[in-house]
């Protein structure tokens, strides 16, 4: 069976430097904590793997309320693969499982009791492309809420989340024609709108700008900065001027060898604010990836 695209990417730099990184004493990953912070996720030694290739291993990180978090890296580093542990969406992969714990607001998020369906509804995810339902503007958006039996005036609901989405003005007029009549930059913020509608507690967002102009770039990355005042953000990006505009904390990810089965294997080197991360990194490879002479 194939394995996703973040798994098997290979670039013949990120394999030379992973080769390098197995030929020394692989320092250990610089972690900064939220202090003073509340604590939304806290990450306990997470691997991911699939089937018997772990494509993640040792995650250890604290996520903070209403911060926005950047996840950056080299292709195939597990940047993607880590942010769908976030609300089990690996699940959704036969040959994938998680090792470690998921704390989310104090609880297991990986707990047998545990429904993921719940979670994905308190933790909402946007992708790389936009992928509005082949439905009206209108049913794009109530269509979560429905499903969910949500009770009080759909219209309502409806406004609400495309104005925290920053798109009621443009489209109020045009409610009931297709999604597929919009603009690439307004099926993002459409895809934004509809994971807000259900009222999540976090939005998760896997390159949600690699598809889109500059111009819908910046409406976005507008709306990532006014929605962190009410939600808590994970965003991956390959932007590293992006994750410097954004974010609040960062965390960098490389690509090793693993030293059980000698695949690679993706794992944090350092995470700490994002003005360090950029302007004084603790660690050299960091340093070297920020700054462009690697990745």
């Amino acid at each position: 069976m194939t394995e996703p695209s973040e798994a098997r990417h290979s670039d013949g730099r990120n394999e030379e430097w992973a080769r390098e990184a197995a030929d020394v004493s692989t320092p250990a990953a610089v972690i900064a904590e939220p202090a003073g912070r509340e604590t939304i996720f806290d990450v306990d030694n997470v691997s991911v793997y699939y089937s018997d290739k772990r494509a993640v291993r040792d995650v250890r990180i604290k996520l903070a309320r209403n911060e926005i978090t950047a996840l950056i890296g080299p292709s195939g580093c597990g940047k993607s693969t880590f942010i769908r542990c976030l609300n089990r969406m690996n699940d959704l992969i036969p040959t994938a499982r998680v090792t470690g714990a998921i704390g989310y607001h104090g609880q297991d998020l990986y707990a047998s009791d545990v429904d993921p369906v719940q979670v994905r509804k308190r933790i909402g995810m946007v992708f790389q492309k936009p992928n509005p339902f082949p439905k009206s503007i209108y049913d794009n958006i109530a269509f979560g809420p429905r499903v969910m039996g949500v009770k009080g005036d759909m219209d309502e609901i409806v406004e609400t989340a495309l104005r925290r989405g920053a798109l009621w003005d443009e489209v109020k007029d045009r409610l009931k024609t297709n999604a597929f009549g919009m603009s690439g930059g307004q099926q993002q913020r459409l895809c934004i709108a509809r994971s807000l509608a259900t009222s999540p507690d976090v939005l998760l967002m896997d390159e949600p700008c690699s598809a889109l102009d500059p111009i819908s770039t910046g409406r976005i990355e507008d709306l990532m900065m006014e929605l962190k005042e009410d939600y808590s953000i994970v965003i991956v990006t390959h932007n590293m001027q992006q994750a410097a505009r954004v974010s609040d904390m960062t965390a960098f990810f490389t690509v090793e060898l693993d030293g059980d089965t000698g695949h690679r294997t993706g794992a944090v080197v350092e995470y700490d604010q994002t003005d360090k991360i950029f302007q004084n990194p603790s660690d050299k490879r960091t340093e070297d990836y920020v700054t462009g002479k690697v990745g």
